[in-house]
């Protein structure tokens, strides 16, 4: 039987709205004990259980020493957190693998946006999945029978995660008096972060209307295109999985190699992701260096939106370690990879110079592909979300039984004791 007895589930820091209270109110209905660690005024005001929050309002170099002090007085054997990148987190991940602790890994989906991601121990370039071959994952999917769903192609829960977003770095802004000490994990203030955030709500019907006409231009050009995925530039993958030091870096990799290889009648599509929100200057830099390479009249740059509608029509596409590239494989499209990511595999994709790439783009080997997003969907991807109330709903029936099983997920689907999946349902 499936129990918490025993158990003390520790949380740290997690997605922004109230995703993290609502497992812990499940996790403790399954017997287990639940404490929260909260480093600001967001963290506290979305976790409602008082009697169980402890604040953490010391400096920063104090955190490992009070990690483990709260380890040993709660008795904790469990660890949950939102990605495992941020200083705060990496230190209690590393100090939680030397005492033996299980540790809980969410993530967003590697298969987003009707997924989230569950793993132990480390997720993106610190996930299982990296010492993972496609053998590896053929032979365990020989227990395994799941129909493989059709990539969505809408990120369902946008205006909600703007939303949790705004009021997170509001609490921040405005009553996090008491938390004087805390340091946001990247390198804008409190007040920027939230002054983005605002801008980007209040902007949204100029934003679409700019991301539709751009979007319209790439697709009745008549011209063939690739395109390149762009990443925020404070996102963890990018920062602690890549080689580039900053975005004009990798932008200026791509468009050199575009204009060195392409030939001279295919254009390129930027995309931005769809929470860009202008921190970095993409668009100026994106013109300055296509001028400075001579391809300005072949480069384009699209605010957000609909991923599907430019790769219905591209040749290839190029990355750092997006997860959207994942519907790019999904579609048999050539790929090249500058990071490391979970589905970097030599099977489908590029090993090319960049140069040769966008000359002449080898295709992936799509029978692996689709044996690898099988895995993924047999194991750590969960249908839900974290930010809308139906996608909460959805993803809590199914991961608190995946927490409080003995195996991780993919051990799980290779020692046959994985439970059934849910079948997806599209979460508006």
């Amino acid at each position: 039987m499936i129990s918490g007895k025993n158990r003390v589930f520790l949380f740290l820091q997690g997605p922004h709205g109230p995703y993290f209270q609502r497992l812990g109110r499940m996790l403790r209905a399954a017997g287990a004990d639940v404490w929260r660690v909260g480093f600001n005024a967001g963290d506290e005001f979305f976790w409602n259980d008082r009697a169980r929050y402890i604040p953490f309002l010391d400096a920063a170099e104090l955190w490992p020493d009070r990690f483990r002090r709260i380890v040993a007085e709660r008795g904790v054997t469990d660890l949950v957190l939102y990605g495992d990148i941020r200083p705060i987190h990496a230190h209690a991940v590393e100090a939680a693998k030397k005492l033996g602790l299980t540790i809980h890994v969410f993530e967003e989906g590697y298969l987003r946006p009707y997924w989230v991601t569950y793993e132990r121990d480390g997720s993106n370039g610190n996930s299982a999945l990296m010492q993972l071959s496609i053998a590896d994952m053929q032979e365990a999917l020989a227990r395994a029978d799941l129909d493989v769903p059709e990539p969505p192609a809408y990120w369902g829960d946008m205006r909600q995660h703007l939303f949790y977003g705004a009021v997170y770095h509001g609490l921040l802004l405005m009553m996090n008096g008491r938390y004087r000490n805390f340091r946001p994990h990247r390198e804008l203030t409190v007040l920027q972060e939230f002054r983005l955030y605002l801008k980007r709500l209040l902007l949204m019907p100029w934003l679409w209307a700019d991301r539709v006409q751009a979007t319209w231009r790439v697709k009745y050009g008549g011209f063939p295109y690739h395109l390149t995925l762009l990443q925020l530039a404070h996102d963890s993958s990018f920062i602690a999985h890549s080689r580039f030091g900053s975005m004009t870096a990798f932008l200026e990799t791509v468009i050199e190699g575009f204009a060195a290889g392409a030939p001279p009648h295919h254009h390129m599509v930027f995309k931005a992701h769809p929470l860009e929100d202008g921190r970095v200057p993409i668009r100026r830099e994106i013109r300055r260096l296509a001028r400075q390479y001579g391809v300005a009249d072949r480069v384009h740059y699209v605010r957000g939106g609909k991923l599907a509608q430019l790769l219905d029509h591209a040749r290839s596409a190029v990355t750092v370690n997006s997860t959207a590239a994942q519907q790019v494989l999904w579609r048999g499209l050539p790929l090249k990879v500058f990071g490391e990511a979970v589905y970097a595999k030599p099977e489908f994709v590029s090993s090319q110079p960049l140069q040769d790439f966008f000359s002449h783009p080898e295709r992936p080997d799509n029978r692996a592909y689709r044996d690898y997003r099988h895995f993924l969907l047999e194991t750590s991807q969960i249908a839900g979300s974290f930010y809308s109330a139906r996608g909460r709903r959805q993803l809590l029936r199914q991961v608190v039984d995946m927490m409080l099983a003995a195996e991780d997920p993919y051990d799980a689907l290779r020692h046959g004791t994985a439970a059934p999946r849910q079948q997806l349902r599209v979460i508006k």
